[in-house]
């Protein structure tokens, strides 16, 4: 049986745009790693699609500038980033300790 997630905490569409483009940046970044490439082929892959996720994170940002949002509620997006398992998306960017 899959144990229930916490839920997120509540955010605006535009602080929830930004957390999935974080994210999927980061995803890339994590494929990118020279520390835990397989290949180079899909590091170029994700290199390229990295280019267009940049994009839409400036677009993400750009947004929440532009409805007023002028602050970042780290505490609640930092929140949000753990329930969807941001802590180890965001390891992989990471060099691995010696000997992995």
């Amino acid at each position: 049986m899959v144990p229930d997630l916490p839920p997120l905490p509540a955010l605006t569409r535009a602080e929830g745009e930004l957390i999935d483009r974080y994210l999927e940046a980061v995803d890339l970044l994590g494929r990118i790693n020279p520390a835990r490439a397989d290949d180079t082929y899909r590091g170029l892959r994700a290199a390229q699609a990295l280019v267009g996720k940049a994009v839409e994170l400036r677009d993400a940002l750009a947004l929440m500038h532009q409805r007023g949002e002028s602050q970042v509620h780290a505490d609640t997006l930092a929140r949000a980033l753990r329930t969807l398992d941001g802590v180890r998306r965001a390891a992989r960017v990471g060099v691995p300790p010696d000997g992995n």
